[in-house]
């Protein structure tokens, strides 16, 4: 069986490769390797996420949901230097690339990398931001969903990147379906970004 980019243990060579990114106007030079998501690039969704959004300037504590190798956590942790970041995904090879890849932008003493089962049950967050995993069907990424975006804080948002020919429209009828504001924030070369707010009351 051929290894996923949400499989919990890569079976593939890691093939390490050195990427230089922007993220809001910052530049973050990081790993990434064989097996997770979006090898040896940053993947155009994410890249739209970031075009279409400012940085947080409001919250103390975030999540990276997906982590990959850490470039939307890295993103948040430069973009608020006093909060604390959260980033999770099952694949320990994107763990492990995400702590390094803190260490060498200098936010690891804030950035807390994990599997998602790790998260204590308590932790609330100002806001998610994630380019989720689509591709693990859409009753996973529902299950994901409903798990995580009760978390967020009363004020608190999420942020997703869907592509529109992945369900991204149909998506955002779910989420208000289930009582969540739901609205975009922006489009562009297929992808749709998403702002998820608490159901109301």
């Amino acid at each position: 069986m051929s290894d996923h980019y949400f499989s919990a243990e890569p079976s593939s060579a890691a093939r390490e490769t050195e990427i230089e990114v922007g993220a809001w106007g910052r530049p973050m030079r990081l790993v990434t390797a064989a097996g997770v998501f979006s090898h040896g690039r940053l993947d155009p969704g994410t890249a739209v996420l970031f075009r279409q959004t400012e940085p947080p300037t409001e919250g103390e504590r975030f999540l990276d949901l997906g982590c990959g190798y850490g470039v939307i956590a890295g993103a948040l942790g430069l973009a608020r230097p006093g909060a604390r970041v959260w980033a999770v995904d099952v694949n320990e090879r994107a763990l492990d690339l995400t702590r390094r890849n803190a260490e060498r932008i200098g936010i690891a003493d804030r950035l807390t990398v994990s599997q998602p089962d790790a998260v204590p049950e308590n932790e609330r967050f100002d806001g998610i931001w994630s380019n989720p995993p689509i591709r693990i069907g859409k009753a996973a990424l529902h299950e994901m969903l409903l798990h995580w975006l009760p978390r967020l804080t009363p004020t608190g948002s999420a942020t997703l990147v869907v592509g529109k020919n992945l369900g991204a429209d149909s998506l955002q009828r779910w989420l208000r379906d289930q009582g969540y504001g739901c609205d975009r924030l922006g489009s562009a070369k297929g992808f749709r970004v998403l702002r998820v707010a608490p159901p109301a009351g």
